[in-house]
């Protein structure tokens, strides 16, 4: 086997990895629907989709978020980088339950926005003060991510405190 074959046998299975690591991290959300804003002559249509991600800390909240996507071949395909816009209402849906303290501000959600670079991410933060959690998403991108973001909030009852961890 040639040096060269060789190096390429490693980089793939470092990028195998890579990917794999990278999908184990990510939430998938729950489909609620797609409309279609472009017609694509081959592959599917340029579309905004909006799911459901239910927060896996604290039970009651669902997280509502659209985002566009790339059709044609290349979205068809997964390889399509996905514009940075996206939107997110969360909302109580049920009696809101904490089972575990939270952490301050962390990462709740994060789903790929193309092959390798940039995904989208949710972030619960905990305003204490308010007795509120805050999620905020926005994209982020390896070398540059954008500054176009959404933020949304979810008042809790004062009845149920939120435990934040120490």
């Amino acid at each position: 086997m040639t040096t060269a074959r060789r190096w390429a046998t490693v980089a793939g299975g470092m990028l195998a990895t890579t990917l794999l690591a990278g999908a184990a991290l990510a939430a998938s959300g729950e489909k609620i629907g797609t409309v279609d804003t472009a017609f694509q002559w081959i592959g599917r249509d340029h579309d905004i989709i909006v799911e459901a991600y239910d927060d896996p800390g604290v039970q009651g909240v669902t997280c509502y978020v659209s985002r566009a996507r790339i059709g044609g071949v290349k979205g068809t395909l997964g390889l399509a980088e996905d514009r940075a816009e996206a939107s997110i209402a969360c909302r109580q849906v049920g009696a809101i339950s904490i089972p575990q303290p939270l952490k301050k501000q962390e990462e709740v959600f994060s789903e790929r926005m193309s092959i390798l670079f940039k995904r989208l991410r949710i972030v619960r933060m905990v305003d204490p003060a308010r007795n509120t959690l805050v999620y905020l998403t926005y994209s982020e991108k390896l070398i540059d991510g954008s500054p176009q973001n959404s933020v949304t909030a979810v008042p809790v009852d004062r009845a149920t405190p939120i435990p934040l961890r120490k």
